[in-house]
């Protein structure tokens, strides 16, 4: 045969092929309809919505075959062609990794029928066109999924910002509950704040860093970043002194602080802000550690202003100490007045050494905080002042004397 005549058989052959690819195109969509209820399970348990979807995008696959084997063109008409408007509802119904079985299942339907639609001299093209369009099918669904990743992260990384923000301002737990809920967030109790300095380089890389290692000791983890400074919020936080402590090496150098655990939402609320009170004191107290409770520094932060340090020294230590009674106002305010020391508070008192030694033992008992220790003694004698100026000043004021 003479090369023109056969380049005439070829071009015969190919547009019997063609012709016999457009006719078959109903009779195809049937079959591979029928093939995804029978070899894909998880197909047939999708609504009825998501599988007319998911249907259409695979009828489009085999429509815009036939236009691609006849004029094949560059892969950036698979987008378009074959998934249409899909995308969203795609990535939402099924995985990368379904969505590829159902490729594959439409792939195989069209191919299982190449000796029929082709002649034997163009089977083997009609294979390999088969191959080639399969594969820029996968490489587009794979971009549709990649672009769809790309949009969630950015959308999660917007709602997150939100989340962390509205817990620093207090806003309506319901709503705070609905934001964090659209991150996957599960904890209900537990919570606690961590604040920083943030690295210079806070980008995706540090971030992924920073969950994976709060992910070893928090069952849920909320990222943010206010200007120079890094919020961590923590929820059913498993071995607290340890996270902090393991945690607060990923912040920039500078101090670190925490606030209390918090057992619901509303209380996150306020650990938060007693963490922003006491990153704003810290630097009053020259030997703190890092990272170190918010709680360790009240007396710096009633300094500073905060009346929430004022209540939580009034509550949580004046006030059990004036329940108490026995004498532990007396004795730790003779001991901490006189140079701390047992012997001349003793005198002071009129008791023995040891009954000074066991009054301050007992302080501990109530309150958690040691007045051996010059530190604890500190927040104890602040404690005191705050307590005295709190009961002066809810005493009724003197009525003048009537005028006779």
């Amino acid at each position: 045969m003479t090369e023109p005549a056969k380049r005439t058989t070829d071009i015969k052959s190919t547009s019997e092929t063609l012709a016999r690819l457009r006719a078959n195109i109903g009779p195809l969509s049937t079959m591979m309809l029928r093939e995804l209820e029978t070899t894909l399970p998880w197909y047939r348990r999708l609504s009825a919505d998501e599988r007319s979807s998911l249907g259409l995008v695979a009828q489009n696959g085999i429509t815009a075959f036939v236009s691609w084997y006849e004029h094949p063109s560059s892969p950036s008409w698979v987008l378009s062609d074959v998934f249409g408007t899909a995308p969203t509802e795609l990535t939402r119904s099924i995985s990368l990794q379904r969505a590829l079985q159902l490729i594959r299942t439409v792939v195989q339907v069209v191919e299982d029928r190449v000796p029929e639609l082709a002649s034997a001299g163009e089977q083997v093209d009609l294979r390999e066109a088969v191959l080639r369009y399969s594969r820029e099918v996968a490489f587009a669904a794979a971009d549709v999924y990649a672009r769809a990743a790309e949009n969630r992260g950015a959308w999660d990384t917007r709602l997150e910002a939100l989340a962390v923000d509205g817990i620093l301002r207090g806003e309506n737990p319901d709503a705070l509950r609905s934001r964090i809920s659209a991150l996957g967030w599960t904890s209900r109790n537990r919570f606690t704040v961590m604040v920083g300095p943030a690295p210079a380089e806070a980008n995706a890389t540090f971030l992924a860093t920073l969950r994976r290692a709060a992910g070893r000791f928090a069952a849920d983890v909320m990222v943010g970043i206010q200007g120079d400074r890094l919020i961590l919020v923590l929820g059913d936080v498993t071995d607290p002194e340890t996270a902090y402590l393991r945690l607060s090496d990923l912040f920039a150098p500078g101090p670190v602080v925490y606030g209390p655990l918090a057992a619901s939402l509303t209380d996150a609320t306020a650990s938060a802000k007693a963490a922003f009170a006491a990153m704003a004191s810290v630097k009053g107290w020259t030997a703190a550690p890092r990272p170190v409770s918010s709680e360790d520094l009240w007396p710096e932060r009633v300094i500073g202003g905060d009346d929430s340090a004022r209540k939580s020294l009034l509550n949580n230590i004046y006030e059990p100490l004036l329940a108490a009674g026995n004498g532990l106002l007396d004795t730790l305010s003779s001991y901490l007045q006189l140079g701390h020391s047992l012997e001349a508070a003793a005198r002071d008192l009129f008791v023995h050494s040891n009954t000074v030694r066991y009054r301050l033992r007992r302080v501990c008992d109530v309150t958690g905080w040691d007045p051996l220790i010059p530190r604890e003694a500190f927040v104890l004698q602040t404690a005191m002042v705050v307590g005295r100026l709190s009961a002066v000043s809810t005493q009724p004021a003197e009525r003048p004397p009537a005028r006779s």
